[in-house]
């Protein structure tokens, strides 16, 4: 789009007093205090010191404002400001709650290199430490170049980005607990905020069914719990904290009641996502597992549509003939990479579709049906996928009423779970049409 100049400068002009005065102010605040602490795992006693390193560190501060001019839409300007935003502001309210201290004595420098550590340590002191907020920045600012860079300068982008989130530790400036929490601050910022699409907040404050309340806060007991476990354990447990984020995430997406906050697209989730619910993910991969192993393969139920469970990366094939078509309403697991054809409908876990919802399914299977064989999936093909095919089979008219529906659908396939509340929505389709 035109006129991108503008507000990208308008950002900027905010944005880097924004950042000096926070983070200066953190660490002025965290140097009165008499209780910091320092986190170190033994190991880092061994972490080297290269001198060099202070370069690819400092050049993040270049690469924060040219990644402005990599924006191709006012709208991708406001949100990569608003990544940048949110990343300064949840580090530096990190460091004023949780303050650490650096440990280690960096070596006396000097030359090219002792000059531009010193022109750091003229506004930056041994604190401010975790999360690191240069990782946090460099996730978020990586990943637009990444965008829009391919081949050898892909690998350029990728080996400086490398070499920069290296530095932090190379350079003295942060312990090894300070990375992988800086880099969890840039993915949710970058979750928080996608190029295209509305944010996992937007629905936060609409109304809400009992059902999602409850299952919000046992997402969030369990992340609550993991936690605290961690944190108690200490060591290697600290990556118990991954799991903890996940299920915290999971716990929003619920309490907003939107799909959408796991940002599935074709079959596939956005980078952000991949990795911050990937512990969440793996779960119920495994809980699929579990409820089906005994009973892997879908089951065909008219006119070349098949019902099942989701298939698994192995499952080139998901073991239906011909296969033209994935039906996705698996929101928090990724379809496998395999030459077909994928549309999401996401719907919750657990979470009683509205008629509105049976309504598009039915629309989407009857549409997709006619380029080959298809198969409707949830994570256990026993629940959500259910009702979508019965309502199809309804709402075509393939059966009289949505009893008979549900009767050819547990014909083929015998262990579908219909609740009391499944059935409410099914009726309720049934006396609007």
């Amino acid at each position: 789009e035109p006129g991108l100049l503008k507000p990208a400068v308008l950002w900027l002009l905010l944005l880097a007093p924004l950042f000096f005065s926070t983070y200066g102010f953190a660490t002025w605040v965290t140097s009165q205090r008499s209780d910091v602490g320092t986190l170190v795992f033994g190991w880092e006693t061994h972490m080297p010191f290269w001198a060099w390193t202070i370069v690819p560190y400092w050049s993040i501060d270049l690469l924060y404002g040219l990644s402005f001019l990599l924006c191709r839409s006012v709208q991708q300007v406001d949100r990569h400001a608003l990544r940048l935003l949110t990343a300064q502001l949840l580090s530096v309210a990190c460091f004023l709650a949780f303050p650490l201290t650096f440990s280690f004595a960096r070596p006396a420098t000097d030359g090219l290199f002792g000059g531009l550590f010193d022109a750091l340590a003229g506004f930056d002191q041994p604190y401010n430490q975790a999360p690191s907020l240069h990782i946090s920045l460099l996730v978020i600012i990586w990943i637009r170049f990444a965008q829009h860079t391919e081949g050898f300068a892909r690998v350029l982008v990728d080996s400086w980005a490398l070499l920069i989130g290296v530095s932090v530790l190379t350079t003295y400036q942060h312990h090894f607990i300070d990375v992988p929490t800086g880099a969890a601050v840039g993915l949710i910022c970058l979750w928080l905020w996608p190029d295209e699409g509305r944010s996992p907040l937007h629905a936060l404050f609409r109304p809400r069914a009992q059902r999602q309340l409850r299952l919000a806060a046992f997402y969030l007991s369990g992340a609550v719990f993991i936690a605290a476990i961690s944190l108690w354990l200490g060591g290697v447990a600290l990556w118990g904290l991954w799991l903890s984020l996940s299920l915290s995430l999971t716990a929003v997406v619920y309490f907003s009641g939107d799909a959408d906050g796991f940002q599935k697209t074709d079959g596939h989730h956005a980078f952000a996502s991949r990795i911050l619910f990937a512990p969440y993910r793996y779960a119920a991969r495994i809980n699929a597992w579990l409820w089906t192993r005994r009973r892997p393969n879908p089951d065909h139920i008219a006119e070349g549509v098949w019902l099942g469970r989701h298939p698994d990366a192995s499952a080139s094939t998901c073991a239906v003939p011909g296969l033209s078509t994935l039906l996705d309403l698996c929101p928090e697991l990724s379809a496998p990479r395999a030459s077909r054809t994928c549309r999401s409908l996401p719907w919750l876990d657990l979470v009683v579709p509205t008629p509105a919802q049976l309504d598009e399914a039915a629309q989407a299977i009857e549409s997709a049906r006619h380029a080959g064989p298809l198969l409707v999936c949830c994570a256990l093909g026993y629940s959500r996928s259910a009702c979508a095919v019965v309502a199809w089979l309804y709402r075509t008219r393939r059966s009289a009423s949505i009893a008979a529906a549900i009767e050819h659908v547990r014909a083929c396939r015998p262990h579908i779970v219909l609740s009391d509340a499944h059935l409410r929505a099914l009726a309720s389709l049934e006396a609007g049409s």
